[in-house]
C-alpha cells in the first residue's frame, strides 16, 4: 500500500530498494530554506543492519500491512524468545534483536503483541509500563527540592533511570518500557 513519506511512523514496516525495513524512529525536519523532509532510522528485517534514509514529505513509500498477534513470553532460548499462543498453546520463536533496548523489561509470562508480515515477525510490543524494584538509589542531596530534580537509580533489571528524591532502594516503581522513565510508585 502506497503512503506519503510524512505519514511514516515508528513500528511500521516499509519496502525500500527491494528490502523490508522496520521503522525505528522518524523525524520531520523543516530547514530554513527549501522544503521539509522526513529522516527515518530503520532496520533491515533480514540482515539486522540499520540505516538512515531521507525523503521529501511529498514522496511516497510502500508500506507493508502487518498482522498483530497476541502471545505470552515463556523463556529465552539462545538468540530467540520463545512465545506461546494463548489459544492454541503453540510455541513461536522470535529473534531477541526485535526488542532492541526494551529487552531488559521482558518478564516471565508477560503478554506481548507481535507484528507479522506474511507470517514473519517484524516487531514486538511490550506493555506500556512495568513494575520493577529499585536496587540502588543515590542519597538525596540536601537542599534539593522534590519538584525540580530527579536522582539516578538502578532497576532490578540493570537499567538506569531517574526517580524523584523520595524514592529509596527496595521500593517498587512503575516505569515506561519505551524509555525507562519513572511513572509512579507501585501501588500495594
Amino acid at each position: 500500500m502506497k503512503q506519503q513519506a510524512n505519514l511514516i511512523r515508528a513500528g511500521q514496516v516499509i519496502e525500500h530498494d527491494g528490502n523490508r525495513w522496520t521503522v525505528l524512529k522518524q523525524q520531520i525536519i523543516t530547514p530554513g530554506k527549501g522544503g521539509a523532509f522526513i529522516q527515518v532510522e530503520m532496520r533491515n528485517l533480514k540482515t539486522g543492519n540499520k540505516t538512515n534514509e531521507r525523503w521529501r514529505t511529498a514522496d511516497t513509500v510502500e508500506r507493508l500491512m502487518t498482522d498483530n498477534r497476541d502471545y505470552t513470553y515463556s523463556y529465552t532460548d539462545g538468540d530467540n524468545l520463545v512465545l506461546m499462543d494463548g489459544e492454541t498453546f503453540e510455541q513461536f520463536l522470535v529473534p531477541t534483536d526485535l526488542l532492541g533496548d526494551m529487552l531488559p523489561f521482558l518478564q516471565d509470562n508477560m503478554p506481548v503483541v507481535v507484528d507479522l508480515v506474511e507470517g514473519d515477525p517484524v516487531g514486538i510490543h511490550l506493555p506500556a509500563t512495568v513494575t520493577l524494584e529499585i536496587v540502588e538509589a543515590d542519597p538525596v542531596v540536601k537542599g534539593q527540592t522534590a519538584s525540580s530534580s530527579y536522582k539516578p537509580a538502578k532497576l532490578a533489571n540493570g537499567v538506569k533511570t531517574m526517580v524523584p528524591p523520595f524514592v529509596e532502594a527496595g521500593e517498587r516503581v512503575v516505569v515506561r518500557t519505551e524509555d525507562a522513565s519513572y511513572v509512579e510508585r507501585a501501588k500495594g
